[in-house]
């Protein structure tokens, strides 16, 4: 027997008023079935033993309505039972019932007289058995599936919910919000806990299940009836496990790392960030400026913190993180929502701590005497780029050599540094964290912020400085007769000019020095304004004896 089941929404919808009516005489040995609407696709047709759900108009041969109490409504009559096996879903059928397989001789009360042929406008809406079980068509799955979902993963996916006629009562697009939850541990219907299995991020699936792994006897009281088949067009978005950790995958390293990252260390380093289904949700190379960050301290989420521990520069690498180890049930509120996994693409351009010194590489010549010091006026080739290979400028593109002072402060620190206790001829390579170079800031449009620098230099020459903190020495003993030399006029003062012109020749002729790498007129008239004691603009030889007399250890004179 074919059990009919409906619920009583569908049932109710056909109650009308009683009307009696005489049997047509036109005579019928057997059912007779006009389908007036098959469906293109018929996955499947109603079997002896199978349950339906369908709707039907009953009537008369000769038009009138078939008025039928509940009571007789579940009551399945034998023509029926025949006509339903073999009919689809969705499939429309007018059925004729002679009244041997009707109500026969003795009718049903006053609403069927005896002998009545009925017919029957019916549309089928469900079949299934009580032997059924969840039946899966995969209709798309991605080449490659890393993972795929066991029981107690926490899943995020969109939906459609459809009964097996193609009703829909529900669907998270319409909400734009995925449904999150755990897979078979009881938190879903049992259909659905069994159909998400096995599936892997980016698959699509229809997973039809019967009542008795949906919502059963009862529906679910609103818009799924009683005894309804579900079906669900499911695609997978997201999974994890609550146990996972972070997963690495080297994509590509360089050919030399001599340095591999440690907690504590500031990283700048550029991301693709999306989610695990690739949905796009930030990239730094759209802002056109590195991620810059301490990594192990806590900064950044905790997932990167540990993704990024042991990088080398130049090292890509994926890093997958679970939510636990990112931004959790909440998400952002923006573009990432709740338990979702991240999958960012990272590009390691460079590292330092805060605890490194210059590093120097040094490549001396055969012959090395004299080596630099503070004070010596030196001259030098360079080249300059970032720690991973990025240019940044170069002397030789000047056509000179840069020249400096050492220890006046007119280059960063850490070559300051790089330039100490150097041999002409020689070669080195610096590299200098961010706070012996540019610091923080960098410069604009040339060095980012806390960059760390690489410098090969060569040294081509070198004039040996002053004693520190002197601007100009004698190569040969003082002259006692100092002030009357400097005083051509011979009016016992010394103005600006007679100064500037003893010195100059003192200089000329080499019986004195000043200090190389500065403007020789600034020099001389710093010595000047240093030895005008009062101010006035002249120097007088009491006041050349009493800056003669002090017991000053850097007396220029």
């Amino acid at each position: 027997m074919i059990q009919r089941i409906t619920g009583r929404m569908i049932f109710m919808a056909f109650l009308v008023s009683f009307v009696a009516c005489n049997a047509p005489p036109v005579p019928l040995d057997d059912i007779v079935v006009e389908k007036t609407f098959t469906p293109e696709k018929c996955d499947r047709a109603v079997q002896q033993g199978d349950f339906v759900r369908y709707h039907y108009n009953g009537m008369f041969p000769d038009g009138k309505i078939l008025q039928i109490s509940a009571a007789v409504g579940q009551r399945l009559i034998a023509g029926m039972d025949k006509a339903l096996v073999g009919m689809c879903v969705n499939e429309r059928s007018l059925v004729k019932i002679p009244p041997e397989l009707a109500y026969g001789k003795n009718g049903y009360g006053d609403i069927i007289p005896p002998d009545s042929i009925l017919h029957f406008d019916v549309l089928m809406l469900d079949i299934w058995n009580p032997e059924d079980k969840v039946q899966i068509q995969t209709y798309y799955k991605p080449e490659k599936c890393g993972r795929a979902v066991e029981v107690s993963d926490y899943v995020r996916y969109h939906y459609n919910g459809t009964l097996l006629d193609g009703t829909l009562f529900d669907s998270s697009h319409t909400r734009m919000r995925t449904y999150d939850t755990y897979v078979g541990i009881g938190w879903l219907i049992a259909g659905m806990d069994q159909g998400l299995l096995g599936m892997c991020v980016g698959e699509k699936r229809i997973i039809t299940m019967p009542p008795s792994l949906g919502y059963g006897e009862h529906g679910d009281g609103s818009d799924i009836p009683a005894q309804a088949s579900l079906v669900f067009d499911v695609v997978l978005l997201d999974l994890h496990n609550p146990k996972d950790e972070i997963t690495v995958e080297v994509q590509s390293l360089p050919d030399s790392c001599p340095r591999k990252s440690k907690e504590g260390d500031f990283m700048r380093y550029h991301y693709n960030g999306t989610l695990l289904d690739g949905t796009f949700f930030d990239s730094s190379y759209s802002r056109n400026r590195t991620y810059d960050t301490y990594i192990g301290k806590g900064y950044v989420i905790a997932g990167m913190d540990q993704g990024l521990l042991g990088v080398c520069v130049g090292e890509r690498r994926r890093i997958t993180i679970p939510p636990h180890l990112a931004y959790g049930e909440e998400g952002t509120g923006t573009k990432i929502p709740g338990s979702a996994v991240l999958v960012f693409e990272v590009l390691i351009i460079d590292f330092h701590n805060p605890s490194d010194t210059v590093q120097i590489t040094k490549e001396k010549p055969e012959q090395c005497g004299y080596t630099t010091k503070r004070g010596d006026f030196v001259k030098y080739h360079y080249n300059a780029s970032l720690l991973d290979g990025t240019y940044i400028d170069s002397s030789h593109r000047y056509g000179k050599t840069y020249d400096v002072v050492l220890g006046a402060g007119q280059v960063i620190p850490g070559m300051e540094q790089g330039l100490m206790e150097m041999c002409v001829g020689e070669k080195r390579k610096l590299v200098v964290p961010p706070h012996l170079g540019y610091g923080e800031r960098g410069v604009d449009g040339e060095v980012p912020g806390s960059a760390v620098l690489v410098f090969d230099i060569e040294l081509f020459g070198v004039e040996e400085g002053l004693p520190e903190g002197y601007m100009f020495v004698w190569n040969e003993d003082v002259s006692p007769d100092l002030f009357k030399e400097m005083d051509r006029n011979k009016d016992l003062e010394v103005d600006p000019t007679e100064f500037s012109d003893y010195i100059q020749q003192q200089v000329n002729e080499g019986r004195g020095r000043l200090a190389p790498g500065f403007d020789p007129h600034r020099i001389i008239d710093s010595m000047y304004h240093n030895q005008d004691r009062n101010k006035d603009g002249k120097i007088t030889e009491e006041e050349f004896k009493l800056k003669a007399e002090e017991a000053v250890a850097h007396d220029e004179l």
